[in-house]
């Protein structure tokens, strides 16, 4: 019965979130409404697609809870002393396909640590993986930090790299924006044809040709927009030896120490690479030393790059082989840069990460 299941995953959510709270952890709760401002400063309208959006006639705009991890860093910025570890246990709303439920439960654990990033990257590991020891489920490891680091270390405008850290996220894009800049695909016809209209007439004449204005751009921004695509086209692609370096990266996949000796050796050729190689070694050191297999811990850099879009270093996900139609039944990672946008310029080194209950219940019963 329905009503059976949710006391089982009553039963998980209240036995993890008790197990966080042995561990250290400060229980605390959220509203269930947030001001959607801050989430549409932080995701961009394309929050609206997967969260429950209404109205307040006195707070205004307002969303159901998509996740805990940005009322707990918010509320941790203004009044919390470190170091400090929270936990909580509670619903979340969002959207989905395939049938999923749009209302469910998550259970995490949030630490807030400046002095030992590695060790508290491996603190937080070793408890999840502790906690889901047991399950028949597979783990994956990555590190957003090493292919952040790759595209900072590029010889190309500020311009160019701060569109690829735009869009590590969406890998279809990216993959586009790298094969233009490297001068792998032509420019847009239209563009070439507006520059070169430009560079014959100048700005300002092609555009008071170009009719009456439509949408709601200002003429100065219309002007500013042409200045960049002008400062773009004549800027050096980026070469081939990076863009391969680049593509390397991204398809850096094997145990936890082969990935390491691998980017090693990337980074006797390519600088940027050296520092995320020392903070990689770091922790792996400090997992090792809480008992984690990391010679066969798996690694992807490119893990979590669909999913898991405020993480910012390293990463991690629990998923289920034998159930493909589940989502990720654990997930979390370092998110300093998320931090940072919600402490107004200040920034806390924070990691942390989530456990759904009716997934691991889920698996728990397919396995009986």
């Amino acid at each position: 019965m329905k009503n059976d299941r949710r006391a089982r995953i009553k039963e998980v959510a209240d036995r993890l979130a008790a197990g966080f709270v042995s561990a250290g952890a400060l229980p605390v709760e959220t509203d269930s409404l947030l001001p959607a401002d801050v989430l549409l400063d932080l995701y961009g309208e394309d929050i609206r697609a997967r969260a429950y959006v209404t109205h307040d006639p006195v707070q205004g705009e307002q969303m159901l809870r998509p996740d805990f991890t940005v009322p707990i860093v918010q509320r941790h910025m203004a009044e919390g002393a470190e170091p400090a570890r929270y936990t909580y246990n509670g619903n979340v709303w969002r959207k989905q396909s395939g049938g999923r439920p749009t209302e469910y439960t998550q259970v995490g654990y949030e630490l807030f640590d400046r002095t030992d990033p590695a060790g508290a990257d491996a603190e937080v590991f070793a408890m999840f993986s502790g906690m889901l020891a047991g399950y028949p489920i597979k783990v994956t490891t990555g590190d957003m930090g090493i292919l952040l680091a790759a595209v900072d270390g590029l010889k190309t405008t500020d311009r160019r790299r701060a569109a690829l850290r735009r869009h590590v996220w969406r890998p279809v894009r990216f993959v586009r924006l790298l094969e233009r800049y490297g001068g792998m695909t032509p420019p847009l016809e239209t563009r070439s044809d507006l520059l070169d209209q430009v560079a014959a007439q100048g700005a300002e004449k092609v555009l008071a040709q170009a009719g009456t204005p439509q949408g709601l751009r200002s003429e100065q921004e219309v002007l500013a927009r042409i200045a960049v695509l002008q400062q773009d086209a004549a800027a050096a692609p980026i070469s081939s030896e990076e863009v391969q370096m680049l593509e390397q990266v991204l398809a850096l996949k094997d145990t936890s120490s082969a990935a390491l000796e691998t980017l090693r050796d990337m980074a006797a050729s390519f600088p940027a690479l050296q520092a995320p190689a020392d903070a990689m070694e770091d922790r792996l050191k400090a997992m090792a030393a809480r008992r984690v297999d990391v010679d066969s811990l798996p690694f992807e850099v490119s893990f979590g790059r669909t999913s898991m879009e405020y993480y910012d270093g390293f990463v991690f996900g629990f998923t289920s082989p034998d159930r493909p139609d589940l989502p990720v039944v654990a997930s979390g990672g370092r998110y300093d840069a998320l931090t940072r946008v919600l402490g107004q310029g200040r920034s806390i080194a924070a990691v942390g990460g989530v456990i759904r209950p009716e997934a691991l219940v889920a698996v728990q019963e397919g396995a009986l």
